[in-house]
């Protein structure tokens, strides 16, 4: 498999051809417009190397989620970023190369905080291996960080390793009442209490906490905040994740906006639900992005176009000048021929 990728990664080259490269496609709709021949890299699948005791796998990008998943619960671990899928074939290497992450992202870390080494194509046709898999290996560790949202516009992904960590012992979510500005500080004073908090979520006048530890410190902790138990709270979090909840389920332009957690609230037209603490505020809204990017900016952040809208106005934040060079280069480093899905991460190149 490996050597039909390099085959057609070098005749692509050589042509100037654009490559697509995609798994299942069940994150398409996210950054710019796929464009060029499709390269179909799902049938570089299985796992390499999964050591439960060392806490680490490493598998092929082909391989289904949903298989890695269902392999670290038979050993009681997990993704502790727990990636959202988008579909019932979402791959590694889609969740590693979109670096999305779900509701625990702020306790636990993002996708790119385990990520310990990845094995890639650049666009000569060249195979690579940066990082290792231990979190103490430090060559070409960031290169394998880099690799993490960078949408295939870098190189192909053949294989990652990853460190995974244990399921929590028990879990419980519980539920209050409350206006957007009252969970905004709600949600920033529990974060500086010692609390096994793993997610948070505001939507239609419901705060939603989930706690995760020892049953010990999960019952001490819902004796000291009270609140209504939330009854299948798996589904819940699960439909937050997938963006199955009926927030989202409008043909309205998603927008994904990052701001630091203790931004106050963000006067924008639309519906807004908030995540990770205050950190992330999603906005259904046919406001000109210009506004919407404006009032991120204004409140110490950024603006994505997460689905659907216009994609002419560019799907991600516009960086400043000095910082587009840089990323310029180093897409001229990786792919000097720009050959890999042009236009998904930066509309310019």
């Amino acid at each position: 498999m490996i050597t039909e990728l390099i085959e057609k990664v070098q005749h692509a080259a050589a042509h100037r051809e654009a490559l697509n490269i995609c798994g299942s496609g069940s994150k398409a709709f996210y950054g710019g417009e796929p464009r060029g021949t499709k390269l179909d890299v799902t049938a570089h699948r299985g796992v390499i190397d999964y050591a439960p005791s060392e806490l680490v796998l490493t598998a092929r990008a082909g391989t289904p989620l949903v298989e890695i998943e269902q392999l670290l619960r038979e050993h009681n671990q997990m993704l502790a970023f727990e990636p959202p899928h988008f579909g019932p074939n979402a791959t590694l290497g889609g969740c590693v190369a979109s670096g999305l992450s779900g509701p625990r992202r702020p306790y636990s870390g993002a996708v790119r905080d385990f990520v310990l080494g990845v094995g890639m194509l650049d666009g000569r046709g060249q195979q690579f291996k940066f990082g290792g898999q231990v979190m103490k290996n430090v060559a070409g560790y960031d290169v394998s960080r880099l690799m993490t949202g960078s949408l295939g516009t870098l190189g192909i992904l053949l294989d990652v390793s990853l460190k995974v960590l244990p399921l929590p012992a028990a879990a419980l979510s519980l539920r209050f009442a409350c206006d957007q500005q009252a969970a905004i500080q709600r949600m920033n004073t529990w974060a500086g209490q010692a609390l096994p908090l793993s997610a948070t979520c505001w939507q239609d006048g419901q705060l939603t906490l989930r706690l995760e530890g020892t049953q010990r410190a999960i019952q001490a902790a819902h004796g000291k905040l009270g609140g209504e138990r939330v009854a299948d709270d798996t589904a819940f979090w699960r439909d937050i994740r997938e963006q199955r909840a009926a927030f989202v389920l409008s043909p309205l332009p998603l927008w994904r906006l990052s701001v630091p957690s203790t931004a106050a609230t963000l006067k924008l037209q639309g519906t807004q639900m908030i995540e990770w603490g205050g950190a992330l505020r999603w906005l259904l809204s046919d406001a000109a992005p210009d506004i919407i990017r404006n009032a991120a900016a204004a409140a110490g952040g950024q603006a994505t176009l997460f689905r659907g809208g216009d994609k002419h106005c560019g799907v991600f934040h516009p960086l400043p000048p000095a910082l587009l060079a840089i990323q310029r280069r180093i897409k001229n480093n990786f792919d000097p021929h720009g050959i890999f899905n042009p236009c998904r991460l930066f509309h310019e190149f």
